[in-house]
């Protein structure tokens, strides 16, 4: 072994192989937590005496005091938090519920590399006690950084790959999806399309899940398109679309739905009337916009205090845990 590999720091990851047991156990052994078996604390108190693991700055305040405050990271572009209404009510409901409790929310946005290292860094210098990870996506290394520093975090929607490390809160995905393909089933469509969001997200791989399923033998993979959320991105797939012969359409976000109906108006097509669009969010946009948005509508202020709430459940020692709320067909002029 050389002096460099004999000099790195032991990680929680090596602790819970060597313990035989999941990295949330290790961490919640570390920061003090009580939902942990005797024989699982035995075995990783003995791992970190064998290879010499020392907590970090985190971990030691989370035994003498806290912070008193959380974070609430997002892990997108900054403009998105602007662009994007679905961030603001998020914010703004962990803000509501954190002052009701005398907690203070610390913004922080992780959209680039460089961001992702200084975020890293702070959140390992113990500046908060938890962290709401905000639009994870499968293959962003954050996601790890999180668990390996140990620091309790709770994810709005799916950490794909990590479902069972971490706190979750979110919709019902799938059931969602079903729900707006069995409605414009019902209207008598038959050709249906969906701009689905990136595939590395949950909202993008499980919404088409859904989709596909109650569609069953109408589902037809030519008339699926690729978005990433965006007003551009729904105007783009749509512009695509329109040389099939769909008669409505399914967007995986309101943003991508009002993109869809302009590029659908550009293309000399009258919405509903030739072609029905609906969307998924409700944040806002579907309600005012000309015509109104048939969508999903999303639970928006149950999602932030449940965040809240699970959170600090976290922080106090609890193991993590998944909360899925329902979403509410909202029948509008679009579809």
């Amino acid at each position: 072994m050389s002096d460099v590999s004999a000099k790195r720091k032991p990680t929680i990851r090596q602790i819970a192989a060597q313990a035989g047991v999941s990295r949330s156990t290790v961490s919640r052994v570390i920061n003090g937590g009580h939902w942990v078996s005797p024989d699982a604390r035995l075995a990783v108190e003995e791992a970190i005496l064998a290879t010499g693991y020392t907590a970090n700055h985190h971990a030691r305040s989370l035994a003498t005091g806290r912070a008193g405050s959380l974070a609430f990271l997002l892990t997108e572009p900054q403009q998105l938090l602007f662009d994007d209404p679905t961030f603001a009510l998020l914010l703004r409901g962990a803000a509501e519920a954190l002052a009701q409790r005398a907690m203070t929310l610390v913004l922080l946005v992780a959209g680039t590399p460089a961001e992702r290292e200084s975020v890293a860094q702070f959140l390992s210098a113990g500046h908060v006690d938890g962290v709401m990870l905000i639009s994870s996506h499968e293959s962003d290394p954050l996601l790890d950084q999180l668990i390996e520093v140990g620091i309790p975090t709770v994810c709005c929607g799916l950490p794909l790959g990590h479902e069972r490390e971490l706190s979750t809160i979110s919709v019902d995905e799938v059931a969602s999806a079903r729900t707006m393909a069995a409605h414009l089933v019902a209207q008598g469509h038959r050709r249906i399309g969906m701009i689905t969001g990136p595939d590395d997200t949950p909202g993008g791989r499980y919404r088409l899940v859904g989709f596909r399923e109650e569609l069953g033998e109408l589902f037809d993979e030519t008339l699926v398109e690729v978005g990433d959320y965006s007003f551009e991105s729904g105007q783009a797939a749509m512009t695509r679309m329109l040389e099939h012969d769909v008669d409505a359409v399914f967007a995986a976000s309101d943003r991508m739905a009002a993109g869809a109906i302009a590029a659908a108006r550009r293309g000399g097509r009258r919405v509903p009337e030739d072609i029905a669009i609906a969307g998924f969010d409700d944040s806002g946009l579907a309600a005012t916009h000309e015509p109104p948005i048939t969508t999903m509508r999303q639970p928006w202020d149950q999602i932030s205090a449940k965040m809240v709430a699970v959170l600090l459940e976290v922080i106090a020692g609890a193991s993590p845990r998944s909360v899925i709320l329902d979403t509410e067909l909202v029948v509008r002029e679009s579809a």
